[in-house]
Order: C-alpha cells, then structure tokens, then sequence
C-alpha cells in the first residue's frame, strides 16, 4: 500500500535550511507538491524539489530577504509567481498557488490564490495533484491521487477532454506517465479521450512535442505504451511514418539495449519506429525542428551500407551512430567496447610531399587511404604503404 505519509526532510538538503526556510513562509504557508511528493511515495529519488506556497512573488522574497536565504528570479518565473530559492547546492522553485483564467491550448492565463485544492485542480492527473506538509509530512490528497498511485492509475483530473483542451501537450503526457507509472490497461476516459482529441497535437509546436515524444520513448521500456498510442491513432496527426509495423523494431531494439547493457536513448528509439529511409528519416528530423546532429544521427540509423567491422563503421560514422546502428540492425556491438577513435597520421600536406598537386584529388586520395586502413583493421604500421600505393594510383589515373 502507498503511505500516506512523506518522509522528511528531503535527501541531500541541509535540514536546518529546510526548517528556515519553512519558518520563514510560516504555518501553511509553504507545501511540497508535485513530482516530489509522488517519487518519495514510490520510493524513487526526484531530482528536483517544488514547493506551492500561499504567498506571492513578492512577499516571498521580502520572507527570503528577512531570512538571510539565497534565491533567484526571472522576469517570466516572477510573472508565473516562480521565486527559486536556494537550499545550499540545491535549487528549490516556489510557486505561488494559482487557478486558469483562461486557456487556449497552449498557454494559460493565471490568477493567484490561496486556495490549496484550486491549485491541485488545475494539474493534469491525480498522481501529480498531491501536496505534503512540511512538518508533518502528512499528504494532502484532494482527487484520489494515492488511491490511483497504489493501483497504477495515470488519470486525468475531472472531464480528460477539458483537461486536454487547456493544454494539448497532456495528451502525450499521459502516455508518458502511464509508461512510467502506469500498471496494466490505461484509465479507459483518459485513453479513449486522448485518442479522439489526438489533432490537437497539429496546434503545438513541434520542438515540444519532440521534448516530449523523446522523455517517452527514454524510459526503460515504452513498448507497450506506443502500442497503444499506434491503436490509438495518437501517431496519425505528426508522425504517420510510425505504423504497427514498427513495434517488432522498437521491441527488438529494447531488448539489444538490455543485452548490450547500453542505456535506452529516446533518439534512437524514435529511429527503430522510423522506416528503413534515410530521406523519411531526415524529413522527421526536421519536421520535429530537432538538431542538425540529432538529425544526422536519424538519417544515418536509417542508412544500411555494405557490410563494414564495427570499428571501420564507428570510424566513418563516429561512435554513437555506429552503436545506433550495431543495435537496430543487430550487429556485435560490444565489439565496440572500450573503441578510440585511431588516428590515421598522414594529411593533405604529406600526400603533396609524395608528389600529388594540390587540389581535389588530395582529398579524394587521402579519403581513399581512410577506407584502405579502416578495411585492413587500422594497422599502424600499414599506414605508410597504403599511402603510397594509393598516391601512386592517384598519378597513373591522373
């Protein structure tokens, strides 16, 4: 059964910071909510510490001020009511209790409160609406969420399909917190109205649904989440590359991480769900606004070249791309342990010394020399011979 009690003060924070700091937003005036609260329940390790508090921005920072304790601030956290204080090395955000004026879908209109359960209301699902009194460590719980944490349950709080249409990206969140939390089949409403508003994910920006898409798919195994989202039809809108046909890849690739021992990579994962296309690979890349290199990365787990040793593939390709590809392709990845990139020890300069004009043909012999050296395994003392042979060649054709 999950307590119903936290367990104080948090790991890692100086206790007597913890105690000013509560004492300075004084009784009730501060609670752990969120995040913090559901890990310590379940017996994990939160990374980051929130605090609501019925104070706001500024009267917190004049309580901080008069306590001598250490916080930060930015113009759109002040404008959230976020002040972050600092608990030694440990940053912690305050935010002000606060109920929706207004939503579209992508962003909020926020009033202050000092209404506890108003604030739990206006979070996404039950398991993350929970707060914690710092003194006793008692969890207040206003929508079931303990319940719903004891039996697995991601569900939305109240109608799902208000919840979505305040903030479209809940959708893929649900599907994220239902891989990590989540036991057995999803809470039917939830799912089935994630599926019929799954065209809201068109109106978000593609840089967050990638964020989120990303955190999803890095979990230790999303497998049957995405089966889920695939028969949900939650893939149709932004990413119709991805079909059932790319279960049997992502589950493949899961299970080869496991084998290898190699830590789950979302980008990766996001490639197995791709087709065989480096063109389709790309697209996604950039459609998904992600990085050049994230891009490239995608692209080339999708190229499937001539067959190559793991080393000559990690020295072409450098040494992640070639992991990616070693493990979706189902190659001897741990060929690769403890791989350093070789240094070949002939340039442009030396190939003119040997006699080739400077020009084009400099760099397509000393490419050539490359994938001599990599093909022969790297040999260090072959690097000469290879060079030469190679700049020979270069002159005859020449």
């Amino acid at each position: 059964m999950i307590a119903t009690h936290v367990t104080l003060p948090p790991v890692g924070v100086d206790p007597a910071l913890v105690t000013a700091l509560f004492v300075a937003l004084g009784p009730d005036g501060a609670r752990y909510v969120g995040g913090w609260v559901r890990d310590t329940l379940l017996g994990l390790s939160p990374q980051d510490i929130d605090l609501a508090t019925v104070h706001a921005p500024d009267a917190v920072t004049a309580r901080l001020d008069a306590a001598d304790l250490r916080y930060w601030t930015t113009p759109s956290g002040v404008a959230h009511g976020t002040v972050t204080a600092m608990l030694g090395p440990q940053p912690v955000e305050i935010t002000t209790l606060r109920h929706d004026v207004s939503t579209d879908g992508r962003h909020a209109q926020v009033a202050f409160t000092d209404d506890w359960r108003a604030d739990a209301a206006r979070r996404d699902f039950t398991i993350n609406a929970l707060s914690a009194d710092p003194a006793t460590g008692v969890v207040h719980d206003y929508f079931g969420g303990l319940a719903d944490l004891d039996q697995g349950l991601v569900r939305f709080i109240g109608d799902p399909l208000v919840r979505i249409a305040e903030d479209h990206l809940r959708i893929l969140r649900f599907f994220r917190f239902h891989a990590r939390f989540g036991r057995g089949a999803p809470d039917p409403a939830s799912f089935a109205a994630c599926s019929a508003r799954a065209n809201d994910l068109m109106a978000l920006s593609r840089e967050r649904i990638a964020v989120e898409l990303l955190k999803l798919l890095a979990l230790p195994d999303p497998t049957a989440t995405v089966a889920l989202m695939i028969s949900g039809g939650l893939f149709v809108p932004v990413l119709p590359e991805i079909d059932a046909a790319a279960l049997l890849r992502l589950s493949a690739l899961v299970a080869a991480e496991a084998a290898a021992n190699i830590a789950p990579d979302g980008l990766r994962r996001l490639a197995a769900l791709l087709p065989v296309d480096p063109a389709k690979a790309e697209g996604v890349g950039q459609r998904l606004k992600l990085s050049k290199q994230q891009v490239l990365r995608l692209k080339l787990a999708a190229t499937r070249d001539p067959a190559e040793t793991p080393a000559a593939l990690a020295y072409r390709v450098r040494l992640e791309p070639a992991i990616d590809r070693l493990l979706l392709t189902g190659g001897n990845v741990a060929a690769l342990n403890g791989w350093e990139r070789p240094v070949l020890g002939i340039s442009g300069g030396d190939l003119i010394a040997m006699g080739l004009a400077p020009g084009p043909l400099v760099a397509r012999t000393l490419h050539q020399i490359e994938r001599s050296w990599s093909d022969a395994g790297f040999p260090p003392d072959r690097v000469a011979n290879i060079a030469r042979a190679a700049v020979e060649r270069a002159k005859t054709d020449r």
